[in-house]
């Protein structure tokens, strides 16, 4: 089956279209989740209820969309984890007394795994973690960012140089 078919068959609520639609995007879409909120269980339900989402609103899908299908749905995937945030809590900008400036040692980054980056990551605090998501993993400006969590753009960068910052240390405690 192909995508152009499975997206038809879903705007019909052909049960085998969304599965397959769903078969073929959900680890991907499982791991944006993941990126955004640690808890498996939490990215889980998130990934559910986009998925949902995106079958009750595939009538408004175009083809001329970024990324086509799986652009659209890490869309709602982000949106989802976004709004699970604000309604837990979970989003706090750190205090700028946090951030530390410290310069890249390319001899780390040269032994390191994509893994161990990732358990980095997730470590990091949620707001550190979310801006640093918006911006690196998923290409969003500044502005951007600034207007999906309801904070500056300047709040937005010092943010994501924070993040950068505590994955610096993160990074030369590990390999030094």
């Amino acid at each position: 089956m192909t995508e152009h078919k499975a997206i038809d068959g879903c705007k019909r609520q052909d049960r085998i279209c969304q599965k397959y639609l769903f078969d073929a995007y959900s680890d991907k879409m499982l791991m944006v989740c993941v990126r955004y909120v640690k808890s498996l269980p939490d990215a889980e339900e998130l990934m559910l209820n986009g998925f949902m989402k995106f079958y009750q609103s595939i009538d408004r899908f175009s083809w001329n969309s970024t990324g086509g299908v799986g652009g659209w749905l890490r869309g709602i995937m982000i949106n989802e984890c976004l709004m699970f945030l604000r309604k837990k809590g979970g989003f706090k900008i750190i205090p700028e007394a946090w951030g530390v400036e410290i310069s890249e040692t390319e001899r780390i980054l040269a032994g390191i795994h994509a893994g161990e980056i990732f358990k980095m990551i997730l470590e990091l605090p949620v707001g550190y973690r979310t801006v640093f998501n918006l911006y690196v993993m998923e290409g969003y400006a500044h502005k951007e960012i600034a207007t999906l969590l309801g904070i500056s753009e300047g709040t937005s960068k010092s943010q994501l140089n924070r993040a950068k910052a505590m994955l610096q240390v993160a990074l030369k405690k590990s390999y030094t």
